[in-house]
């Protein structure tokens, strides 16, 4: 028995040492393990915290009018500091008491929730911290394998060694879900309540603290009576942590909350037109991919403003028969920043995406006018440049080809006119002549100079605009008469900013002096000449429609071809181009779709400038202005029936005086003045003296 015994003991011995070695060997193994995952964790450093996130649109007033809606999720990104501390207390106080004691990972709560597994017979506690929550959130798919949750487990590990908790909660906030597409803290604050994340209150930060459990039935809106008993047990939760005093869950629980129930700012209906050109040019422009674009949490600036879009909007349902199937496009611009403010490319966005202000090619008619008369003023002419008005057929081409312009109705001056009546009558023939006397490359040539980058034909039927071109080109190419001369560009995006708040993208001014400022002064005043009586001739003035609509001084032209209907016109604040027509280019035969363009043009600037100061445009030092008679452009005297003050570039000012509407006596009978005196002892007029004085 005894040897039996010792051999026994012997054996004990033998086994306790082996596992006592086994034991050893398993921690030290276990010990290199844990280290070789943190010193693996802290090799791979910080993870990136990228989630996708609704990219935002604002508008110049720094109003939200539009998002990217990735997959039907709405995300705003806001930091902690713009989340009120109700939230945070709420969040922690039911989802994770220790956050700020563990490392990740809460022993004593995974324990207790595996004890309720067991005794329950099924999973009825969870133990995920916030972190690992978060982990979950960033990174993985909401399986429940072995593998997710060690991965989870990893990454969770990663985000405690190389984020503060400040971050950790931060990014838990803003990328947990709360039901009806909503995820984050400030989406949900929107959607549900109408406000940021920062104004919400106690009663408000329980309630959506409650939906992530399953917000399928915590919502307030699915189910009003079990989110306000999750909210009920939070707030209680809070007084027991010591977030809150009774009195104050007792004061959140009886306040009455006013839900919202829809996201304020992703309807993206608002100028649907502008937002897809803006979308356009960042990827095109600034080279942005689409993914960024749809899931990186921009915050692009633009150029719209709400109030003019409205103006533009309404201008257009207003003036435009819902009978009718012709088109539109329009556009409005600051001239000095070349800001896109209001665009509509179309009636009805649902029906045609197609931007007939941005992309259609389509006749701009005499609106290119203006750009020839500048080359002109720049070769030598002036705003009393007089050629004759009539029928004429022009010879081009090596007299191989001929062309006859129109004016409108046939009708003619049979005499000479000046280029400033030209301009105002908007008569064709004197277009084409101008045009084919500097040389067909010069407007082509010229349209370039302003901006124009559309392919004109160097045809002698140029001059009246029958190479198309695209609204936004024409709006600007008008821009620099108002400001001046100086170079612009259409612009939509004025910065683009990324969810660290770098600016990827601002755009500069150039400023560029690129025409003549002297002669653009001189052309935007010949602009105004369109809505001036005292140009009538052998026609009206073309904008005598709409001159009793005019509270301030406009430059601005019209034009039409048989399909398209034109007017643009500016003020040195604001100009706008209007063109309408039908899609199929059909002609344009119902007077009151004519007239559709010009309505909608004074309809726009008399209400987009109702409360803004009358700005006039200031002379520059280089030109005078003289009274002359709008007939022959000379110099106008007290007997000529209209003289119109008219600027000149200086030296190029007329020195004649009209003498068409001096009375001569009718016979040697009528008296005759002896000395310089006239009959009944007055001064003589002074072009009378003149006259003498030439003999």
């Amino acid at each position: 028995m005894e040897i039996l015994t010792g051999n026994h003991f012997e054996k004990t011995k033998k086994y306790a040492r082996a596992l006592f070695f086994l034991s050893l060997l398993a921690t030290i193994i276990g010990f290199i393990m844990v280290s070789a995952v943190f010193i693996y964790a802290k090799v791979l450093g910080p993870p990136p915290l990228v989630v996708p996130k609704s990219s935002l649109f604002l508008a110049d007033n720094g109003e939200i009018f539009g998002a990217t809606n990735p997959q039907g999720e709405i995300r705003h990104w806001v930091s902690l500091h713009d989340i009120t501390e109700d939230v945070q207390k709420a969040t922690i106080s039911i989802e994770d008491r220790n956050f700020y004691e563990h490392h990740g990972f809460d022993l004593k709560r995974i324990a207790g929730a595996a004890l309720a597994d067991i005794q329950a017979m099924a999973k009825v506690q969870g133990a995920s911290t916030i972190t690992q929550q978060y982990a979950r959130n960033l990174f993985l798919e909401h399986d429940k394998t072995w593998k997710r949750k060690l991965k989870e487990a990893f990454y969770a590990l990663r985000l405690e060694m190389n984020y503060t908790k400040e971050e950790i909660l931060e990014g838990y906030l803003n990328t947990i879900y709360y039901g009806h597409g909503a995820y984050g803290i400030q989406a949900a604050s929107q959607f549900y309540f109408g406000k940021d994340a920062d104004k919400l209150s106690l009663a408000e930060a329980a309630m959506l603290t409650g939906i992530p459990k399953g917000p399928s039935h915590y919502s307030p809106i699915i189910n009003f009576s079990k989110a306000k008993d999750r909210q009920e047990l939070i707030l209680d939760e809070m007084t027991e942590t010591g977030a809150i005093t009774k009195a104050q869950a007792d004061a959140a629980k009886a306040e009455k909350l006013t839900l919202i129930g829809e996201h304020p700012h992703v309807q993206n209906d608002f100028a649907p037109y502008f937002q897809d050109i803006v979308r356009h040019e960042l990827i095109h422009k600034l080279k942005i991919s689409e993914e960024a674009i749809a899931l990186g949490g921009l915050t692009i600036y633009t150029t719209i403003d709400p109030k003019l879009q409205e103006i533009a909007e309404k201008a257009v349902t207003q003036n435009m028969s819902d009978e009718s199937n012709i088109q539109v496009g329009f556009v409005a611009m600051d001239p000095e920043t070349g800001f896109v403010k209001a665009l509509i490319g179309g009636r009805d966005y649902q029906e045609s995406t197609y931007n007939r202000a941005y992309q259609a090619l389509r006749q701009p008619g005499s609106t290119i006018k203006p750009l020839l008369y500048y080359a002109a003023l720049e070769r030598g002419f002036t705003p009393s440049t007089t050629m004759r008005s009539e029928m004429t057929t022009f010879k081009y081409d090596e007299g191989r080809s001929e062309y006859t312009p129109h004016n409108f109705n046939n009708h003619y001056a049979e005499d000479e006119i000046t280029l400033a009546q030209a301009l105002a009558l908007s008569d064709n023939v004197y277009a084409v002549k101008t045009h084919l006397f500097l040389g067909e490359d010069v407007l082509v040539d010229t349209a370039k100079q302003f901006g124009i980058k559309s392919k004109m034909e160097q045809v002698p039927s140029l001059a009246l605009g029958t190479s198309g071109v695209r609204v936004v080109e024409m709006v600007n190419a008008y821009s620099l008469f108002a400001n001046g001369g100086r170079k612009v560009e259409p612009t939509f995006i004025k910065k683009v900013v990324n969810e660290k708040g770098e600016i990827l993208y601002e755009s500069k001014l150039e400023n560029e002096q690129v025409l003549d400022p002297d002669i653009t002064f001189v052309m935007s005043s010949l602009l105004r000449g369109m809505f001036d009586p005292k140009l009538n001739d052998y026609t009206s003035v073309t904008g005598s429609s709409i001159i009793n609509e005019m509270t301030r001084a406009y430059a601005g032209k019209s034009g039409s071809t048989d399909t398209d209907s034109w007017m643009i016109g500016f003020t040195p604040q604001l100009t706008a181009g209007v063109w309408t027509g039908y899609d199929e280019g059909k002609e344009i035969t119902l007077t009151t779709e004519k007239m559709y363009a010009k309505n909608i043009w004074i309809d726009f600037m008399e209400k987009a400038l109702e409360d803004e100061p009358v700005r006039t445009f200031i002379p520059t030092d280089g030109v005078v202005g003289v009274y002359v008679n709008p007939d022959n452009g000379k110099l106008a005297t007290e007997s000529c029936p209209v003289a119109r003050y008219t600027y000149f570039v200086k030296g190029t000012e007329p020195t004649t005086y009209c003498t068409e509407h001096i009375k001569e006596p009718l016979d040697d009978h009528e008296p005759k003045p002896s000395d310089e005196k006239s009959p009944g002892g007055k001064d003589k007029p002074w072009y009378k003296k003149l006259l003498e004085w030439w003999g």
